[in-house]
């Protein structure tokens, strides 16, 4: 079971969305939030797998709410949530370490998708964020690849196929079971990935895939 913490100021945005989660039988809505500082204690008192996060939200934006979280409860993976994609908002996101990034406007079935995805272990940003970033990443390809292929160049063979394939949005279960090896084994590659490049997290580690040119898009 996927237990999660919805916070948005909206009542309606709220209903409509425990609406379409609680649709999977593995999504289980714990606490919802109607702020942010709200969200950061009901986050802290609950402990959920995810915390689903509102941007705009008052006395504490979900930003700022996500910065907490993630200093004081770092297993609690964080998805954004928001009708807005501007890169500012998309920049601030990935920087503290969330490791999704929806939007309100698109198809339910992706809101499930990216839950699902995250607490699979995977990073998921929704198709209209992600190409915005990799057009970010295609100016100074050349340029990037090459810096990028020296911060990865201390990694072990092992540890550049998992970081491949967290690049391509791969969970533990699916790195698994495509190398042949357990999940608790995954786990710790990714762990000693993310340590050894100063990286917060799955979707960091997948920029950097992408720049290094482990991935195409």
């Amino acid at each position: 079971m996927i237990r999660l913490v919805l916070a948005d100021d909206e009542a309606m945005i709220r209903a409509g969305v425990r609406s379409i989660l609680t649709t999977d039988p593995e999504i289980e809505v714990i606490a919802e939030a109607a702020d942010g500082r709200e969200a950061v204690d009901v986050v802290l008192s609950h402990r959920p797998d995810i915390a689903l996060l509102d941007i705009r939200m008052p006395r504490l934006d979900g930003l700022a709410a996500a910065a907490e979280l993630r200093a004081a409860v770092p297993e609690v993976a964080i998805v954004m949530l928001t009708t807005f994609d501007e890169d500012e908002y998309v920049a601030r996101a990935l920087a503290i370490g969330a490791a999704g990034f929806l939007l309100k406007a698109a198809d339910p079935r992706e809101l499930i998708m990216g839950v699902r995805a995250v607490a699979g272990g995977a990073a998921y940003l929704s198709p209209r964020i992600a190409q915005k970033v990799i057009a970010q990443l295609g100016g100074g390809r050349m340029a990037r690849e090459e810096a990028a292929r020296k911060e990865i160049a201390a990694l072990t063979p092992r540890e550049l196929d998992v970081l491949a394939l967290v690049g391509r949005g791969r969970s533990n279960h699916d790195i698994a079971r495509e190398l042949f090896v357990s999940e608790g084994t995954v786990k710790s590659h990714v762990s000693a990935i993310l340590l050894r490049l100063g990286l917060s997290n799955r979707v960091q580690a997948a920029i950097l895939a992408y720049e290094a040119g482990l991935v195409r898009s």
